[in-house]
């Protein structure tokens, strides 16, 4: 029996087409696929897809559409083996990170995918992303269990993690990266999996997480910042949750200002998580001097995420756990999105 895969396709440039007549980009009816991408009839694959109503850029994804996304699958969890989710670039690091937190229970591949050329290009880099994409959605093992059981994003021969991954990239084919998780497959003559790393859950049963909350604020600290401008953002009436991008392993200047916004907003309630803005590395309070305040007003480490993991990750869980278990959360290993 062939194994199946649903394909939803989202929108971005990996479903564009160039229309003769205007010479501007379109989206194409993705039922129709195959006349597009004829290579798809060759694999043995049963393929079904499904296009969002109104197909949008990527930069305009919001939290309802990843509710949307999680719904489809939901919906279609028990008919398909896998999925793969076609998306803009721009904003899929942030989506691979939220459908990893909406899923608890997830044993089955959901695979993103896009592409930086459109699809009818001739140096398209779509055809390629798509079909592995989709091979990788409907690859199993010996034991007829699926090989990839998480959110991942394929980009440019590589599979990734979805909630490790951010866009390096605006112009180059490998648009994607994971800074701190090594790539969870290569795709070449054949596939290499990483099967020691590969994310297995614990859970039971399958559960879609939907809410998300989108009082969450995200502050990049740089030289000479006056936080007295960021005040508002600190303000508990408005924001619930605040993500820190600091220097180094989480280190901040010394800053008065800084302290008492940060203690009041905890204070009253508000949670806030460090992260480095560094490439690769994590956040190690109390490794310096300027990273202690962090520690002693209760400020959350974020260790390694991304910042697409630890925004998706705050909105998340501020949304759909009891106010007792937030801190432990956000710093807990959830999905496999930071080293502990």
């Amino acid at each position: 029996m062939k194994p199946s895969v649903l394909i939803i396709y989202t929108g971005g440039t990996i479903g564009m087409i160039n229309d003769p007549l205007t010479g501007e980009l379109k989206s194409f009816d993705f039922n129709l696929i195959d006349e597009h991408v004829p290579e798809l009839n060759r694999l043995n694959v049963d393929m079904t897809t499904i296009s969002f109503s109104t197909p949008i850029d990527s930069s305009n994804m919001q939290p309802e559409n990843w509710v949307e996304i999680g719904e489809l699958i939901e919906a279609n969890y028990s008919k398909f083996d896998g999925f793969v989710v076609l998306h803009g670039s721009d904003t899929m690091a942030y989506t691979g990170s939220a459908l990893s937190f909406m899923f608890d229970g997830l044993r089955k591949p959901v695979i993103i995918t896009g592409s930086q050329l459109p699809i009818g290009t001739i140096r398209t880099d779509g055809k390629e992303n798509l079909i592995t994409a989709i091979e990788i959605a409907a690859s199993k093992d010996s034991s007829g269990e699926p090989i990839i059981q998480e959110v991942a994003i394929y980009f440019e021969y590589h599979l990734y993690r979805g909630n490790r991954s951010t866009k390096d990239s605006a112009s180059n084919f490998q648009a994607i990266k994971s800074p701190n998780l090594t790539e969870l497959a290569a795709a070449g003559v054949n596939i290499e999996y990483r099967h020691e790393i590969l994310y297995r859950t614990t859970s039971t049963d399958l559960t879609v997480q939907k809410a998300f909350n989108k009082r969450v604020a995200l502050i990049k600290l740089y030289p000479g910042i006056d936080f007295t401008i960021y005040k508002s953002v600190f303000d508990r009436a408005k924001v619930d949750g605040i993500v820190l991008e600091t220097f180094g392993a989480g280190n901040a200047p010394k800053s008065a200002d800084l302290e008492q916004l940060c203690s009041e907003f905890i204070t009253e309630g508000g949670y806030i998580l460090n992260i480095t803005q560094c490439n690769t590395g994590k956040v190690q309070h109390g490794m310096y001097e300027t990273s202690s305040l962090f520690d002693r007003i209760g400020v959350i480490s974020g260790a390694d995420m991304t910042a697409e993991a630890a925004v998706t990750k705050m909105m998340s869980v501020l949304a759909n756990s009891d106010r007792e278990d937030v801190s432990q959360c956000l710093s807990e290993n959830l999905r496999g999105e930071l080293t502990i």
